[in-house]
Parts: C-alpha cells; structure tokens; sequence
C-alpha cells in the first residue's frame, strides 16, 4: 500500500495575518487619507476642525442646499428601489419556487444579466424609455428608482435566493395551506419570518447601491447624492470628502450587518 501524501492548500495563521494585513492597508490607506484630508487648513498648513463644524452652520443649509436634497432625493430613491424588490422580486421568486422550479434557471439568468452590462450602456437603453416615463409619470426623481430596481436585481436575487434554498419553503407552504391558510396570510405569517435574513440583506445592499451609484443618475439628469458631490466637489473639496465618508461608513454598516445576519443564519442553522 502507498500512503498518499496529502499537501494542504490552506494558508497557515501566520499568512492569513499578512494576507488580512495587505487587504486592509488597501482600503485604510486612501481612507486615512480622506479623513486627514478634511482637517486641512487650506494651503496655508495646519489642521483645523472648521470644515466640520460648518456643516452645522446657520448658512449651511443654503450654502449645500444642492447636497441636502441629493442626500434627500438618495433615500428616497433607497426606500423606493427596495420597495420594488420587496413587492416584485420577491413574490415573483416564491412563485417560482412553489410553483414553476423549472422556470428558476431562467430567473436566475434574467436577473444577473444587468450585472454584466456596462451602467452606460444600460443607460442608452433606458434613455428612451423615460422619455415615455416622464409623459406618463412626470420628471420626479422616484422614477429613477425604476432603473435602480434593474441594476440592483443581481445582488438582491443572489441574496434572497440563499435564504430560499436554506429554508423548505415547499413544506412550510403545504402544511400552511392544510390548516385553511389563505396565501396572503402564508406570505406574512409564515415565510417572511422565516425569510427576514435574505429580505433585510437584500435590502441592505439594494440601499448600498443606490447611495453610491452615479453613472445613471448624472447621463439621466438627476440631482442624488454623489452628483451633487461631484457639484460640491469643484466650489469645496473638504465637504465634498466629508459626505462621501459619511456615504462610506454607512455602506460600511450596511454591509456589517450582513455580515452579521450571515453568521447568525450559520450558529442558528449549527445548533
């Protein structure tokens, strides 16, 4: 008998340090920059915290009354877009499930498809379209979430699809459905709970998104928050930087948390 020699592939602690090391100075690096960036004194040297502290100036809302509303018209895109995929994605994904399995390679295909085309291509196509959305709907900046629900479709479908195959979403319907449960009270009662780690992951990053795209927005002539940092950017850098740290630590936190949810699905599904 030969004993086969078994060569482990899995780095050792020591590498996973220095791998984990190389990665974060790749994005502490320019982050620490910004962050250093913003307590500049102009050219003159020095650093000072006035950049900060005028945001909460009397003329700080007539200064950035552009940024404000790209900050106002961002969320309401975010709350917008993951209204769609909430009351469109996701019944459309559990009628599939349930009733049509053999259609779930060609959702599948359908919703990663927007992720291979390029924002400014997608955008060529959209133009005509809102020429018709904007007779039909009017020029309000919600009907940019309509898009936004397009280019979103892959991370919130990859995301929801995970919490599909984890849960048995065919037997918890059956046994609803014996027990005289209308489908409406099935959705609510019985697989949203057990879906609301897919449905708030999905939503988390559907908000990432949209807070920090800016390709449709800027070829569409919408006002959202990083057109108007871009604006912001060429009469004051400091404020610019600010908001898109601001911007970066609450896509941080987004994607923190789920992070977390992953983990909880993981001990919950061990013990």
């Amino acid at each position: 008998m030969r004993n086969a020699v078994r060569i482990g592939t899995e780095p050792g602690p020591v590498a996973r340090w220095i791998i984990l090391g190389g990665v974060g100075l790749v994005f502490a690096i320019p982050i620490v920059a910004m962050i250093e960036f913003t307590f500049r004194s102009g050219l003159a040297g020095g650093y000072t915290i006035d950049h900060w502290t005028g945001l909460f100036s009397d003329d700080a809302s007539r200064t950035y009354r552009n940024l404000f509303t790209g900050i106002g018209n961002s969320l309401l895109l975010a709350i917008v877009t993951v209204g769609i995929v909430l009351l469109v994605l996701l019944p459309t994904m559990i009628l599939v499930h349930l009733r049509f399995p053999p259609l779930r390679r060609v959702l599948e295909f359908v919703c990663v498809i927007p992720i291979t085309v390029p924002a400014i291509v997608l955008v060529v196509g959209l133009a005509p379209v809102y020429s018709v959305v904007v007779e039909l709907l009017g020029g309000s900046v919600w009907t940019l979430a309509l898009a936004y629900g397009i280019t979103v479709l892959p991370y919130a479908y990859r995301a929801l699809q995970s919490n599909l195959d984890a849960v048995d979403v065919v037997t918890l319907t059956e046994a609803a459905r014996t027990l005289s449960a209308g489908w409406g009270r099935v959705l609510w009662f019985v697989l949203l709970p057990n879906l609301k780690r897919g449905v708030l992951a999905a939503s988390f990053i559907s908000v990432a998104v949209v807070l920090g795209e800016f390709t449709i927005a800027s070829l569409l002539n919408r006002v959202t928050l990083q057109t108007a940092l871009l604006q912001v950017s060429q009469s004051d850098p400091y404020v610019a930087v600010i908001f898109a740290l601001l911007a970066l630590a609450l896509a941080f936190l987004l994607l923190l948390s789920i992070g977390r949810l992953g983990r909880a699905r993981r001990n919950g599904s061990a013990s």
